[in-house]
């Protein structure tokens, strides 16, 4: 008798047994009216071997050194629920993307079993899942070969010849993971740690949705990363925004992460600093500034809010401000859980959003909807954080919350199956498969006018 299937294959089997050209040929033969509304918009979902994605999952708890994944694979890469009677709230990783972008593709308007149609050809690789083999498994030393395998099946010629007709200007995938990870030089002996998948000449061509990409990107662009909170309609929606207005923000700032315990000067230990001792002459600022505390700090250190929302969401929703400063990497998911609680983000470092989410926060609208504060004027000149936030008058901090809140539904990732009310508002993903499918448009045109 065969073995029984993991946990993961059965959390994905109904997933990828239906194949997406079944999905779509219903759509598209049936409604007339569709076939008009997705001109432009129509996307093939490249079928993959298993080995490509669902093979993945099954090695959940085999990377000891990075995580056991396997209790983030419930409902679809969401992660299990904060409690039994939660609908909106799960303990998303947010490299558990892929998965999630993977079942919403599936609900995609557009999808057509014809990749001569398509407008763009969807590739399902859990590339941020594969690569954990390199990162931490017994392929390290072979990273420079992450890829490659991809490459020659969807390269094969068969009969529409999918990637050569466009040299794979038309294909994208989603990568969970910051793009510094996959751009290990192939030259590099012996290796460091990250893989050369954005290295490899045959995939300059194609678009790689990333949670963070590189200050002059290639071929990536960065999207939100995912928060715990996936509404399943309009009406839990609207009720977690409801709460977010009246929430009642008795806090001026809060900083919720870890590190700034060094002695060496970096923006973290500066707002530590700034933290205690505004703690310590509270009453002075407090006179002033008209609210009960002037700085919450949320402990994040050794990963302790990354799977527990509870934790920092609480204190959030008091916050008028929520610092965002850069870490080992400029971008951090505190920025868009802070979003969600309708929490004032204020950034030191341009990359860690304004360079970085530009189809999801247009750059020129920053200045509506957070502050920014260069980190080498509160490090090495002395700027005060508390100061600049505190005189602010609450008018002007009432009209950036609401900007923040209207921002809210750009960076979620609403539940998959969710309402067709909900579905009218656009979401992260609706975002990024618009802007991927612009891209894509434009880098064709250029490409045949020269």
């Amino acid at each position: 008798m065969p073995p029984p299937p993991s946990p993961a294959r059965l959390f994905f089997f109904l997933l990828l047994i239906i194949p997406p050209c079944i999905l779509a040929s219903a759509a598209v033969s049936q409604d007339p009216d569709q076939e008009a509304g997705c001109t432009g918009r129509w996307i093939h979902i490249r079928r993959l071997p298993p080995r490509f994605n669902l093979d993945l999952l099954s090695n959940c708890s085999q990377y000891p050194l990075f995580d056991d994944f396997c209790p983030y694979l419930p409902n679809h890469g969401l992660g299990r629920k904060t409690h039994n009677s939660s609908h909106s709230w799960y303990r998303t990783d947010p490299y558990m993307l892929e998965l999630v972008f993977h079942r919403r593709m599936l609900e995609y308007p557009c999808l057509t079993p014809d990749p001569r149609r398509a407008s763009a050809v969807y590739l399902p690789y859990y590339a941020g899942i594969d690569a954990l083999r390199y990162l931490f498994g017994p392929d390290t030393n072979s990273s420079f070969r992450h890829g490659l395998d991809l490459y020659d099946f969807i390269s094969r010629k068969d009969s529409v010849s999918v990637w050569n007709r466009n040299l794979g200007h038309d294909h994208f995938l989603v990568m969970a993971r910051p793009a510094w990870d996959f751009t290990q030089p192939l030259t590099n002996d012996p290796p460091i740690f990250g893989t050369s998948f954005l290295e490899l000449p045959e995939f300059f061509n194609l678009t790689a949705l990333t949670l963070e990409s590189r200050a002059y990107p290639w071929q990536e662009i960065a999207i939100p990363y995912p928060t715990s909170f996936h509404p399943p309609n309009l009406a839990f929606y609207e009720a977690w925004k409801n709460r977010v207005r009246r929430s009642k923000r008795t806090t001026l700032m809060l900083f919720a992460g870890g590190g700034g315990i060094s002695a060496n000067p970096n923006i973290r230990r500066s707002i530590r600093l700034e933290c205690d001792n505004a703690t310590n002459s509270a009453d002075l600022l407090l006179k002033d500034s008209g609210y009960e505390k002037i700085c919450e700090f949320v402990d994040c250190s050794n990963g302790a809010c990354e799977h527990d929302p509870i934790r920092f969401m609480r204190p959030m929703l008091e916050a008028a401000f929520c610092l965002q400063p850069p870490g080992d990497t400029p971008t951090r998911r505190s920025t868009f859980d802070g979003i969600i609680a309708g929490c004032i983000p204020v950034f030191f470092d341009e990359m860690t959003a304004r360079r970085q989410y530009g189809w999801h926060m247009p750059e020129e609208k920053y200045e509506e909807f957070s502050v920014f504060l260069p980190k080498e004027e509160v490090v090495f000149k002395g700027r005060s954080v508390v100061e600049e936030l505190a005189r602010r008058p609450r008018g002007e901090v009432s009209r950036m919350r609401e900007k923040v809140i209207e921002m809210m539904e750009r960076v979620m990732y609403r539940k998959h199956g969710s309402s067709m009310g909900l579905r009218n508002k656009k979401d992260a993903i609706d975002i990024a498969i618009e802007g991927t499918l612009q891209r894509i448009k434009s880098k064709l045109e250029h490409s045949s006018a020269q």
